[in-house]
């Protein structure tokens, strides 16, 4: 087959148009820090890298779930760590109510104090997260606990606020107000108020003593609610561990598929520079002047 002069000059043409593209596709490797900017150019790679950001993606959302229910167990420890407080406040007056000492003007005094205390449990039963009610379950936009002519008036929901903090795994972000606030059948703010009237009627028939073993149960709720929390709370942590591990190794996957080598990418940018230069000077050389360069 005869070689001609134009079939010279075009495969050098064509080979060097090759040489500019690896030369301008290790420049922007270099320039994004990414092995490839388009799907095209490596299909597998591509969609691994779909698969490794719908995992991060769901981890985050996972993660953004924990910190909402951390957020929940934060607020909820320290309401009945408020409560228990208050309660061992009302014990701590009872006590003294009840040894037969305190003459009517005292009782009044502690009555009006227990009053105070009264309507703080009251607030604290209606702490408010994000501008949701946190202890009655999932009727989050209405109060547990109002004040009616005077009169308490509480209405604890039990269900449980459910959020999935990992794949199939769900925790209760809430406490039962039911369980931290009562005994049994007994309401909190009942007991509270019928301390309250003992105290106003002088302590008539023992009844500061009844009044003590009640706020006694009612203590022994909110301890065992928190107990049940930092029970929660333990294992919420394992699970938040969990995410974290599972963030750096999705990260690494993605990483690993997608993020250019700099050293190779640099090695090979400078080799590929070296191979056009090689290819420019050469196919100087190749192409002769012909017969029309010298009917000049």
């Amino acid at each position: 087959m005869r070689v001609t002069q134009s079939m010279i000059s075009n495969n050098l043409l064509t080979n060097l148009n090759k040489s500019y593209a690896e030369v301008d596709k290790y420049f922007n490797q270099l320039n994004t820090g990414k092995k490839f900017s388009r799907p095209s150019e490596d299909p597998v790679a591509a969609m691994k890298g779909i698969g490794y950001r719908t995992e991060l993606h769901r981890i985050e959302q996972y993660q953004r779930n924990t910190g909402e229910v951390q957020n929940w167990y934060d607020n909820t420890d320290a309401a009945l760590d408020q409560t228990n407080s208050g309660l061992q406040r009302l014990r701590y007056l009872a006590v003294q109510a009840s040894n037969g000492t305190y003459g009517e003007a005292e009782l009044k005094n502690i009555a009006e104090e227990a009053e105070q205390i009264k309507l703080d449990l009251i607030d604290v039963a209606n702490t408010k997260v994000n501008d949701k009610y946190i202890f009655n379950g999932t009727r989050t936009n209405e109060a547990p606990v109002e004040m009616v002519d005077g009169e308490v008036i509480s209405d604890f929901n039990e269900s449980s606020v459910e959020i999935e903090v990992a794949a199939g795994v769900t925790l209760a972000a809430n406490v039962d107000g039911n369980k931290a606030f009562t005994d049994g059948e007994t309401d909190m703010f009942a007991v509270i108020d019928s301390f309250i009237t003992s105290l106003n009627t002088g302590n008539a028939d023992g009844e500061i003593d009844q009044s003590i073993a009640a706020i006694d149960g009612i203590i022994d709720n909110v301890i065992n609610a928190r107990a049940d929390l930092g029970a929660r709370v333990n294992r919420l942590d394992l699970v938040e561990n969990r995410l974290e591990q599972q963030e750096i190794i999705a990260t690494g996957s993605l990483s690993a598929n997608e993020d250019v080598n700099y050293a190779e990418a640099i090695t090979n940018l400078m080799t590929q520079e070296s191979i056009h230069r090689a290819a420019l000077s050469s196919g100087s050389r190749m192409i002769q002047p012909s017969l029309l360069d010298f009917l000049r």
